[in-house]
């Protein structure tokens, strides 16, 4: 048994989502698992497994675009208890439960207390895939390209191995990254896709532009989340929030437009749903989805979102969905079986990494570096 500290951002629900798959199989391993989050991660969790309150950041939105105003101004204003929860987690998770590994899906608390008290750092997430992997960036979006990186080296500085989640394939720049399929939720594992003919639409914040374009395609059907209301609006259905609900009408949809979240896309793609992604102004890693959504063939990138890219996309689902059904997954198999390898013996592959990545650093490698590849 292995004691592990599992941070997550509380930020959307990707990373809740992401992040119960990991630790229930953890705990199915025997593992003594705590877990810390904030905001929607927390309140995700909390009933089903043993959840430290933390404090993080969130990022405000209006319109599919980033209102960095209003981000600043919600940081700023969770600074006070961010530092009693700092010191209550040091204390009451880092001295008494005395974690040996701490795994980190871009939680930044937990992963400077993992260096703090020199404790192996695992990573598990898909932003790993925009700093220790080569691709293709979108044209116009260098500048974005490297300042993600910059952030992302920010919040987790000296991860000691890395599993990333990606649905587009590329080298690895160092020998302690692993690249797997997305993570997907054992309920969208269990569904079967059908095709009820009907479009599911889902936005997190409101976006009336888009749905004044949707009425034009009367033929259509949509069935559309992220509102606060339950009717009928010509060929708008809207439903209020259902996880059950959601996953029913994802399964049986015939495409998905939405936002360009990671894990949304994931699971989409494994139900092969075509997908019209409309990535958020301002989130690289949303432009980063579109644009490797559209180059495999997957669906449709509309950054700009009017009534003939929808046109475009419907018209194109034949050719997606022909794509889509040479795809193939294994589900979380193979991640799971790594996560495995590496907990084992009171994380002793994991220290192995640390003690490595320890000397490489006196050495003055780069973390960076190119390394042969780890592609599983």
């Amino acid at each position: 048994m292995t004691r592990i500290l599992y941070g997550l951002s509380g930020e959307g629900s990707g990373h809740s989502s992401r992040s119960r798959q990991m630790a229930r199989h953890l705990e199915y391993l025997g593992h003594d698992v705590r877990l810390a989050s904030y905001d929607r991660g927390y309140r995700n969790l909390k009933d089903d497994f043993n959840v430290f309150e933390i404090e993080g950041l969130t990022i405000a939105s209006s319109d599919n675009k980033v209102s960095n105003i209003r981000t600043v101004t919600q940081n700023v204003k969770r600074l006070k208890r961010g530092w009693q929860r700092l010191r209550a987690l040091k204390q009451e998770i880092f001295k008494e439960f005395e974690p040996e590994v701490v795994i980190t899906d871009f939680e930044p608390m937990t992963a400077y207390l993992a260096h703090h008290y020199d404790i192996p750092l695992l990573t598990i997430d898909n932003q790993h895939r925009m700093r220790y992997m080569k691709y293709e960036c979108p044209p116009g979006l260098k500048m974005d390209q490297k300042l993600t990186k910059g952030v992302i080296r920010a919040m987790v500085p000296r991860p000691d191995a890395s599993l990333v989640t990606t649905f587009y394939q590329g080298k690895v720049t160092n020998d302690r990254t692993y690249l797997f399929p997305p993570i997907v939720r054992d309920e969208v594992i269990a569904m079967e896709s059908t095709d009820s003919g009907h479009l599911l639409v889902y936005l997190t914040s409101g976006y009336e532009t888009l749905l004044d374009y949707l009425k034009q395609f009367q033929r259509e059907r949509f069935i559309v989340y992220g509102y606060d209301r339950e009717d009928e609006d010509e060929n708008l259905q809207f439903k209020p929030p259902s996880k059950q609900g959601f996953l029913d009408d994802l399964a049986s949809s015939k495409a998905v437009i939405a936002t360009a979240g990671f894990t949304l896309i994931s699971e989409a793609l494994y139900l092969k749903k075509p997908y019209l992604a409309m990535p958020m102004t301002g989130q690289y890693e949303q432009q980063l989805n579109g644009f490797w959504l559209d180059t495999l063939k997957l669906g449709s990138n509309a950054p700009v979102i009017n009534a003939e890219t929808i046109g475009n996309f419907l018209y194109r689902l034949p050719e997606f969905n022909a794509r889509l059904g040479e795809t193939t997954s294994e589900g979380n198999l193979l991640i799971q079986q790594k996560l495995e390898e590496l907990m084992q013996d009171h994380g002793k592959q994991m220290k192995e990494h640390h003690a490595r990545r320890k000397k490489k650093k006196w050495a003055g490698i780069l973390e960076d570096d190119s390394a042969k590849s780890n592609q599983l």
